[in-house]
């Protein structure tokens, strides 16, 4: 999809709820860019001060986002440092609009903005998976420890990094970071088949998801609720 573009986009980093960044694209889209960006500039105590409510502080980030100067994204970066707990993702969604601003005025050239749920880095998509045993119960220790050491391997080998593994209830979650060229499941494919060449021990379909970690709960439900021996290898 991005052809030729592939090195020119900015991926949102942070994790950020995907309701919060329809929320500040929507709002973003209702309020023009500040013409007088000199009046915004000197507003940055507002967004400190308690007497300004949280709308017209939202108002002020989406306003220094839409100046493409390196003051405004200083102003921006300062707060994004300690904000109020209920601004910090509105913080991060104008942080990241403002670099991708003044990185296309700089370069002089269009940025492609890539966003999703769970964020990513380096040019790279960060993913949750769920691994599923074959058996209905928990994976052993040997297990364990063989699809941490060979999904670290295997994704390595695609350039691809583990950021986390982790053993919930029956199933193994994991958290990495792909590259945007890469077929997202041939990494996972390709360590499940690593791990079950010594004796299957995990199913070939597993969930993946870049919208959010989910909980056991919601990982049940999703795994539950598929057609049996179908892949749940979707990504939302």
């Amino acid at each position: 999809m991005l052809g030729e573009n592939l090195g020119n986009f900015s991926i949102l980093e942070h994790i950020v709820d995907v309701k919060v960044q329809f929320e500040y694209f929507e709002f973003s889209k209702a309020h023009p860019p500040i013409d007088d960006y000199v009046k915004v500039l000197e507003q940055e105590s507002n967004l400190y001060s308690t007497d300004i409510g949280i709308d017209d502080k939202k108002l002020l980030l989406v306003g220094l986002a839409s100046i493409d100067k390196p003051e405004a994204y200083r102003v921006i970066e300062r707060y994004t440092q300690n904000p109020l707990p209920e601004l910090r993702d509105w913080a991060l969604m104008a942080f990241q609009e403002s670099r991708m601003l003044l990185e296309s005025k700089l370069l002089e050239e269009q940025q492609i903005f890539i966003s999703t749920g769970l964020g990513g880095k380096e040019g790279k998509l960060r993913y949750f998976v769920v691994l599923i045993p074959m058996e209905d119960k928990p994976f052993t220790k040997l297990q364990q420890q063989l699809i941490e050491s060979e999904f670290e391997f295997t994704l390595k080998r695609h350039h691809s990094v583990i950021e986390s593994v982790r053993f919930t209830g029956n199933f193994a979650t994991i958290l990495a970071l792909v590259p945007l060229s890469k077929n997202v499941r041939q990494p996972f494919q390709a360590a499940i088949e690593e791990c079950n060449s010594l004796g299957p021990f995990i199913q070939l379909g597993f969930l993946i998801t870049n919208v959010k970690e989910l909980s056991l709960d919601e990982i049940k439900d999703v795994i539950f609720s598929a057609p049996p021996n179908v892949e749940t290898g979707g990504i939302e």
